[in-house]
Formats: C-alpha cells, sequence, structure tokens
C-alpha cells in the first residue's frame, strides 16, 4: 500500500486512556473509519508487547475494510509479525533506514521531524511521509515544545512527501495550520476525549479539507 496527501487529512492516533468500561479499541477505531478517519496509527508506549500485538491483530483487518493504511508507532517487529502497512517512527526510535531494512521497500515509514534540516534526512533516507510538531503545546509528550509555524512552512515548501501536522490539534485551532502547506492532521484526544467520536472526526476532516484551500 502507498500512503498519499489524501491519507494524511484525518490521521487518527490511538490512545486507549479514554475508552469507557465495555468499550474495546477496535470498536471505537471503527466508528472513526465510518465517519471518515484517513490513516490509522496505533500508539502503545507502556504497554506488554504481547498485549499489543493483539490490538494490532484487531485492528488491522477493521482498516483493511475500510481501505485505510494500518500503522505501528516505533515497534517495527510487531509490525512486521502482523504485516501492518507500515510504522511510524520517531528521531528517537528505530532510524528510517533500519525500518526500510527491517520491512521492506513495500511498507509505508513515517517519520517524526521538528526541523528542516530532520525531514530532508528522512527524504533521503527513504521515508514516505513525514509527521510535523508538535504544533501545539500538547499533553501527550511532556517534553515536546510546539514548533514555530514558519519552519512548519518551512518543510512544507522544502518537502514534496505527504505530511502530516500533529501536537495538541482540536477544532479550536486546526484552522491556524491554514496556509502552512501541510495535507491533514494527526489527532488523539481531539477524537478519543470526545462523547461523540463520529462527529468529532466528521468536523476535524471538514476543518482539515480546508487548509489548503
Amino acid at each position: 500500500m502507498k500512503i498519499t496527501a489524501e491519507n494524511m487529512q484525518m490521521y487518527l492516533v490511538t490512545d486507549r486512556s479514554w475508552l469507557k468500561p465495555g468499550e474495546t479499541l477496535a470498536e471505537q477505531v471503527e466508528t472513526a473509519l465510518a465517519a471518515g478517519a484517513t490513516c490509522v496509527q496505533l500508539r502503545e508506549k507502556h504497554t506488554p508487547r504481547e498485549e499489543v500485538l493483539a490490538l494490532a491483530r484487531e485492528l488491522k483487518p477493521v482498516c483493511a475494510r475500510y481501505g485505510v493504511p494500518f500503522l505501528i508507532n516505533d515497534d517495527l517487529e510487531i509490525a512486521r509479525e502482523v504485516d501492518a502497512d507500515g510504522v511510524h517512527v520517531g528521531q528517537e526510535d528505530a532510524a528510517c533506514r533500519e525500518a526500510r531494512r527491517v520491512l521492506g521497500s513495500d511498507k509505508i515509514i513515517g517519520v517524526s521531524c521538528h526541523t528542516l534540516q530532520e525531514a530532508l534526512q528522512a527524504v533521503e533516507d527513504g521515508a514516505d511521509y513525514l509527521g510535523l510538531g508538535a504544533v501545539f503545546a500538547t499533553g501527550t509528550k511532556g517534553d515536546a515544545t510546539a514548533m514555530d509555524h514558519e519552519e512548519l512552512r518551512r518543510i512544507c515548501a522544502g518537502v514534496s512527501l505527504p505530511k502530516v501536522a500533529i501536537g495538541g490539534i482540536s477544532e479550536k485551532n486546526i484552522l491556524d495550520l491554514a496556509g502552512t502547506g501541510v495535507d491533514g492532521v494527526a489527532v488523539i484526544s481531539a477524537v478519543f476525549a470526545c462523547e461523540d467520536k463520529a462527529g468529532a472526526v466528521r468536523r476535524l476532516r471538514e476543518l482539515a479539507g480546508r487548509l489548503k484551500a
């Protein structure tokens, strides 16, 4: 599967901490997909490997039914074991080149970048798309400082790969990214913290569609 700028529009990153008793991640992800989510990343930073593996096996067929890329955060071996569509790696995680070596040429490799230099290096290393941020202050990564939006514009102008903004994005601030050149937004709590997740996805996708108008 190849990833496109359209896949960046409403990119969902999972967070089980918002689930209520009786809810499953697979059900909530399917709700988001039915409402228009365009990409799904399974992100489990502090979960035992076997549990992450089980979640990945549940989510992969759900994403496949909607024709949406299913990516694993960081873990190359789990991505390979479940035959995920690809991985997303950070600057501190497995290198893009290593991900390509492990997963092969047909898998999607996304790389988190914070500067134009990092973005150009990711292109050289063979990345398929870039995750740019944090574009706003966020509670998901306590050590992440907000990216200067001029730097965001420089990256978008200098790199032709699909680009998704991430970090602290909500319905209230998403349009502040208009004109930066990003193809869409990656969100966590903007969907998972909402009672009406389907409504949140629909609204965010509609707003994301206005970023490049």
